[in-house]
């Protein structure tokens, strides 16, 4: 089939390369021209294991093709797929300036029956919106050719997006009842037939209810986390161990392990946009989203934990202190620095006086423009930061190991020589990598996220507390 994907972000560029790679024609088109320059020349915008591969094959095979040509890329494809940005705007809402442009470039350029997809995450109704813009610019230029508008939103997890669209959990797929909505059923089921071969993955419903169920799915995910880092800090004050907790209540199948891991927050492109979008469009009509407004405010409160447990151990004068930090990008197998609980985590050392050396497998380029931007307004802190080309170079000189990201190469480190390296045996865990019984018999003073709570642990909670009440 002919594919063409609007937009050669994350999502579209997955979704273009996993399409191709089961023969149909893909045609990703991107307005960044610098970006279609690096796909051309063999190269990759983003990190992602095996997408690199896939792309590189295709392009061999002349299944995929990189272009800034819109009418070119309206005209090749019977389905066209809208993967463009939906970033937060100023309220939290979804701003979708970047949908409806590729709605009205599709109907302004369209020359018969067309399947326009919304994959890109959006609110519910955006799909009758992308309709009108396209109903606009037909009528516009005296043109009554058919389409249909399908919501089939992605659930990929970044570091595992390949394996996650070739054997997928569920297809969701918003259809309308109409001619045009039968037909368009037709045209996404013959596409997605390869996915289907073992079992029936797809979830057929109405158009608004795949819309919706995109972001009632992230703000379970994140509701999850939120919930077990509070747990985890009442942990810290009652003397449990977070993670034996984990393992008694998620051996309840009703609930089971699956994003019950304590930590310094959650970040991403998804959860934080996703859950402020899903509670303003409550606001919208009338309703309040209480538990998920608690869940925004737990995750904003956990991203400064770390801070709070160095403060309690250092004092709230880190002049002349070095820290060494590993893992910068938001969870591992990423180079994505949006709403890390890295960025507000060093500029708060910063701020107190410290000076950070960090190091990240992949996310050094990223988080280096992400501090520039962060930190434009203090130069003198900006300058304190270093990044490190290894991760035992940030160790040398530094006060303390700082885990901020739970990357594979972080999890049997060399633990002999991290101690002679470090000015002092002391990690700050905000992954909970190691055990802590381990920890104190290798002579490391530990401290991580709920596991089995010390005096500093406890006055910490007091802290954290004063600090959730004055954000209320």
């Amino acid at each position: 089939m002919n594919v063409t994907i609007i937009g050669s972000g994350y999502v579209g560029l997955v979704t273009g390369a996993c399409l191709a790679d089961i023969g149909n024609d893909v045609f990703c088109l991107d307005v960044d021209a610098r970006k279609i320059d690096v796909l051309n020349g063999g190269g990759m915008p983003i990190h992602e294991p095996g997408l690199l591969d896939i792309i590189a094959r295709n392009r061999r095979a002349k299944r995929l093709t990189f272009s800034t040509d819109v009418e070119a890329a309206v005209a090749h494809g019977d389905i066209l797929f809208i993967a463009v940005g939906t970033p937060p705007d100023e309220d939290g809402s979804a701003d979708l300036q970047y949908v409806l442009a590729a709605a009205r470039n599709i109907g302004r350029h369209m020359d018969g029956f067309k399947v326009i997809v919304d994959k890109s995450t959006v609110p519910v109704g955006t799909a009758a919106r992308v309709s009108d813009a396209i109903a606009g610019e037909l009528k516009a230029r005296g043109a009554r050719h058919m389409y249909s508008v399908v919501s089939n939103p992605e659930f990929l997890k970044e570091g595992a997006a390949v394996e996650d669209f070739a054997r997928p959990d569920r297809i969701v797929l918003g259809c309308s009842d109409d001619v045009p909505g039968e037909k368009a059923r037709e045209l996404m089921k013959r596409l997605y037939a390869p996915f289907n071969r073992n079992r029936e993955r797809t979830l057929h419903m109405d158009v608004r209810s795949a819309e919706f169920t995109k972001y009632a799915a992230n703000a379970m995910l994140a509701t999850r986390i939120s919930f077990m880092n509070e747990l985890a800090n009442l942990a810290d004050v009652v003397g449990a161990d977070i993670e034996a907790v984990r393992r008694g209540i998620g051996s309840d199948p009703r609930i089971g392990y699956d994003f019950l891991y304590a930590g310094c927050g959650y970040g991403g492109s998804c959860f934080p946009k996703d859950v402020q979008a899903l509670a303003r469009t409550a606001d919208e009509h009338g309703q309040s989203l209480r538990i998920l407004q608690a869940v925004e405010a737990v995750n904003e409160t956990q991203k400064q934990i770390l801070a709070h447990k160095i403060v309690a151990r250092f004092g709230d004068d880190l002049s002349g202190r070095t820290f060494g930090v590993w893992g910068l990008a938001f969870k591992p197998n990423t180079d994505d620095m949006r709403e890390a609980p890295s960025r507000p985590l060093i500029a708060a050392l910063l701020a107190l006086g410290a000076a950070v050396k960090a190091y990240d497998p992949v996310a050094t380029g990223e988080a280096t423009h992400a501090f520039e931007r962060d930190l434009a307004h203090a130069p003198a802190q900006h300058a304190r930061l270093t990044f490190a080309p290894d991760e035992m170079d940030v160790l040398d000189g530094a006060d303390a190991l700082v885990i901020l990201t739970e990357w594979k190469v972080f999890r049997m480190p060399d633990f002999d020589a991290l101690k002679a390296r470090l000015k002092a045996p002391l990690i700050f865990d905000g992954r909970n990598l190691y055990e802590p019984a381990a920890m104190r018999e290798l002579g490391f003073e530990y401290h991580a996220i709920g596991r089995q709570g010390t005096q500093t642990d406890r006055a910490l909670h007091d802290d954290v507390n004063a600090l959730a009440g004055a954000d209320a």
